[in-house]
């Protein structure tokens, strides 16, 4: 009986590590029928979870507020946005042509909602992640390169 268990274990172990692979490389490689599953997951399940704390004092994720290029509704995108001198920094793991990336880009500012505080950005610019990277702190690095994130929007305070 004790031997079964640890077969079954073994084997739920062994195919979540293929599915944490498969995850990796798919995300690695850009491979879109995976990054739209999981583009529509977040759509749907977790970024309506993740906003109700987003951009809340100690909450771990910052909220954009933008309105849509074409159709001028208001949208909030839950993002990990890292304050730095005159702005913020956003990794974008699905890369630049992400709805809420275009709509900014398009609009030209949009509205952080950070630690409790909302600040007018503007001047949205995509660097990569030589530029971007070293602000993050280690760990996210780490998921950065794991993941292939090279792409990252630079938003500077409106004024600034």
């Amino acid at each position: 009986m004790l031997e079964r268990i640890i077969q079954a274990v073994a084997v739920l172990a062994a195919l979540g590590g293929v599915g944490w692979l498969a995850f990796t490389l798919s995300f690695r490689t850009r491979f879109r029928p995976v990054q739209d599953a999981i583009r529509r997951l977040n759509r749907r399940v977790l970024n309506p979870r993740q906003l109700h704390t987003a951009g809340r004092p100690g909450a771990w994720a910052s909220v954009v507020h933008h309105v849509g290029r074409t159709s001028g509704t208001s949208y909030r995108t839950p993002v990990v946005a890292v304050p730095i001198d005159g702005g913020f920094v956003i990794a974008l793991p699905y890369g630049p042509d992400a709805d809420w990336v275009r709509n900014v880009r398009a609009a030209g500012t949009a509205t952080i909602g950070h630690e409790g505080h909302r600040v007018l950005v503007a001047r949205p610019e995509l660097r990569p992640a030589a530029d971007a990277n070293p602000v993050f702190p280690a760990g996210q690095q780490r998921t950065h390169r794991l993941y292939g994130v090279n792409d990252f929007l630079f938003l500077r305070t409106a004024g600034a």
